[in-house]
């Protein structure tokens, strides 16, 4: 196999890089100087190489604690869990959360032989007995698919014994949505989860 095949076999097996993307990358980064490719290489490498999960939380940190966990500022009486570390990101940007993390690294999905001892769930009910009841909520961030339903009912289920208040994400109708738009199970998602005005 050519260098030029493995490297769009590369890319290729990142998520959402189909072969044809990944071939129009490697010819792009063939057309530009070598030094480009060089600092991309160098910044690949100094991830893999420096890039770890938070000892705590779970989502990805040069040190051994991430930044959202060594800020004492946090309210640590509040634990968000997604299901990933980017999700993390995409909360962060919000600007309107103020507590703490836990990444699961994934989904209960049997049928891919996905179960909680795969995910970070141990870790996530350990977290919420140690802290002696200092952790009151725990709010599930999983997605809306059937796996991430599944985990959510899962991590209530295993949660509430231990005390805190478990709440969701509100779903429903995106802000400036047009309700002709709106498919049926989120339209009656919106409707069963309304509140008073």
């Amino acid at each position: 196999m050519s260098l030029i095949d493995q490297l769009v076999e590369g890319f290729a097996r990142l998520p959402g890089i189909g072969p044809k993307t990944a071939q129009r990358l490697v010819f792009h980064l063939m057309k530009e100087s070598p030094d480009e490719a060089r600092r991309l290489a160098r910044a690949i490498k100094d991830v893999a190489d420096h890039i770890r999960p938070c000892s705590r939380c779970g989502n990805f940190t040069e040190h051994d604690l991430c930044a959202v966990c060594s800020d004492g500022r946090r309210d640590a009486t509040v634990l968000c869990v997604v299901e990933e570390a980017y999700e993390v990101s995409a909360i962060e940007h919000t600007a309107s959360y103020r507590g703490l993390y836990h990444v699961l690294g994934g989904r209960l999905s049997p049928l891919d032989g996905v179960g909680p001892e795969e995910l970070r769930v141990a870790a996530l009910l350990a977290r919420v007995r140690d802290s002696n009841g200092a952790v009151r909520e725990v709010i599930i961030a999983t997605n809306t698919s059937v796996e991430g339903e599944a985990t959510a009912v899962y991590l209530q289920g295993a949660l509430r014994p231990l005390g805190p208040k478990v709440t969701r994400l509100a779903q429903g109708i995106p802000i400036g949505s047009d309700l002709e738009y709106v498919d049926g199970s989120t339209l009656a998602e919106a409707l069963s989860g309304r509140r008073e005005m």
